[in-house]
């Protein structure tokens, strides 16, 4: 595509031009798309006009960058685009659109039920309202659903980063919070809740305002230089699992040990039931 006259410009990327995910600017008015390294538009998303220019392109209203790369290309659109770039078949297109929002569909709804049990049951029905029924818990689900969906489509309409960032978030804050406890509880017979819950309340919030700090307050100072140890935000929930890890240690040390039903259910969990009994 490099050097490609835009009337030349492959069906792809005209097609994803007129949804607003490919644009170009022509910033030499030779009508050659150059494509290189750098971002092409200030500011890097491009805001597109109502009037086409000389070669027929989507005129921008974005100022053009100092590099000499001329073409956006949104990255959420790189594994649906594939396909298309290399000129693959139809059907195999249609195959990889469904295989993506067939992964899409059942991430969320898997997501979606984990939310609503954890708030219903979880947080509500064993916690803070145990008086409650089947039918108030069943409510209660719902509605913790739908707070979901609101928020889930919130960040789709405003994305804080493109997919594959906002998974690495997702990833790191889970390592850094659910994963040690759940490591730990298993192997570790002498962890105790009150090192689990701290431990989990330490990497989440370390993890989470390390990624908010840099994505949303300094994003100006989201680079190398100023990382912790060097490690990116969208690496950072490996320091929150090992924070996690040290201070549920630590915390268990000094704290009453698990009861007894939970040191059972434990040996149930690692052990087969004959040899559980044994030991």
């Amino acid at each position: 595509m490099h050097e490609t006259p835009y009337e030349n410009a492959p069906s792809w990327f005209s097609q994803w031009e007129s949804i607003g995910l490919v644009a170009w600017k022509d910033k030499n008015n030779d009508g050659v798309m150059q494509y290189g390294v750098g971002q092409a538009l200030v500011p890097t998303k491009p805001t597109f006009l109502d009037e086409r220019g000389t070669s027929g392109e989507r005129l921008l209203a974005n100022s053009p960058s100092e590099s000499n790369n001329e073409i956006y290309i949104d990255r959420d659109i790189i594994v649906l685009a594939n396909p298309e770039i290399a000129e693959l078949p139809n059907w195999v297109i249609a195959l990889v659109a469904a295989g993506g929002v067939a992964a899409a569909l059942s991430t969320a709804a898997g997501l979606l039920l984990v939310i609503s049990s954890a708030i219903s049951h979880d947080l509500l029905k064993k916690t803070f309202m145990p008086k409650i029924n089947d039918r108030q818990e069943l409510f209660c689900a719902r509605i913790a659903a739908a707070i979901a969906v609101f928020v889930a489509g919130l960040f789709g309409i405003y994305p804080p980063a493109f997919v594959a960032q906002v998974v690495a978030f997702a990833f790191g804050l889970a390592a850094a919070s659910i994963f040690p406890a759940l490591f730990l509880g298993i192997f570790v017979k002498s962890i105790t809740r009150e090192g689990a819950i701290t431990g989990m309340l330490t990497g989440l919030l370390f993890t989470f305002c390390y990624i908010v700090f840099f994505k949303f307050i300094e994003p100006s100072q989201n680079t190398p230089e100023n990382w912790m140890l060097g490690i990116s935000p969208e690496g950072i929930g490996t320091i929150g699992m090992l924070l996690n890890m040290t201070i549920a240690l630590t915390v268990s040390r000094f704290t009453p040990g698990p009861h007894e039903n939970v040191v059972n259910l434990i040996n149930e969990l690692r052990l087969p039931p004959s040899e559980s009994r044994n030991t």
